[in-house]
């Protein structure tokens, strides 16, 4: 496991965030070592990076730790307390922005993005048009199709996450983590302009 992420993991735990969804009181949960593996996978390649929740900065620091020396990643957090303990994650590395604040509108003034991740909650359509073309955008805490009961609301285009990536401007599909009852939710942006 990276340093940078470790340390991450550490903050997370001084100031009390979840680290597991079966630790999280309904705000959040850190992000999943298979989650991370495979941001810090897409970040390698990537020019400008976005996260929509921050948490004590674990999901940013896989990414951090694996994007180029040229490469920018801004992040956003709503709770005052968590920002500040990934601020200091990020203390040594100028290419990570935190930012305290309502996640969308934060990062909405530093697009396009190479890569998105959406750790703050459902889909919202505005998302792609932060996305350079051929940017992906990732969604996780997901529990797999495979998995969901018939007639789930989930399997549905009313579910935010899963209707969200039925964007006719993204081409996605749905990546489950080692531990087969997590999955990830990946799009990557089709064209540069808003279908007719």
């Amino acid at each position: 496991m990276p340093l940078l992420v470790q340390q991450a993991y550490a903050a997370a735990r001084r100031i009390g965030f979840a680290l597991t969804a079966g630790e999280s009181t309904g705000t959040g949960s850190a992000c999943l070592p298979g989650t991370g593996r495979f941001l810090a996978m897409l970040a390698a390649g990537c020019s400008r990076i976005g996260e929509l929740g921050t948490g004590a900065g674990i999901g940013a620091a896989w990414m951090a730790s694996a994007m180029p020396a040229d490469c920018t990643l801004v992040t956003a957090e709503i709770d005052p307390g968590r920002a500040a303990a990934a601020r200091e994650v990020f203390a040594g590395d100028p290419r990570v922005t935190v930012i305290t604040g309502e996640s969308f509108p934060a990062i909405s003034r530093h697009g396009p993005y190479d890569l998105l991740f959406s750790d703050g909650g459902g889909g919202q359509a505005e998302l792609v048009d932060l996305l350079a073309a051929g940017g992906r955008v990732v969604m996780d805490d997901l529990t797999p199709t495979a998995l969901l009961p018939p007639g789930s609301p989930f399997l549905s285009a009313d579910d935010p996450k899963r209707g969200f990536f039925a964007s006719p401007r993204l081409v996605s599909t749905e990546i489950v983590l080692p531990d087969l009852r997590n999955a990830l939710l990946v799009g990557t942006r089709t064209s540069a302009r808003s279908p007719v």
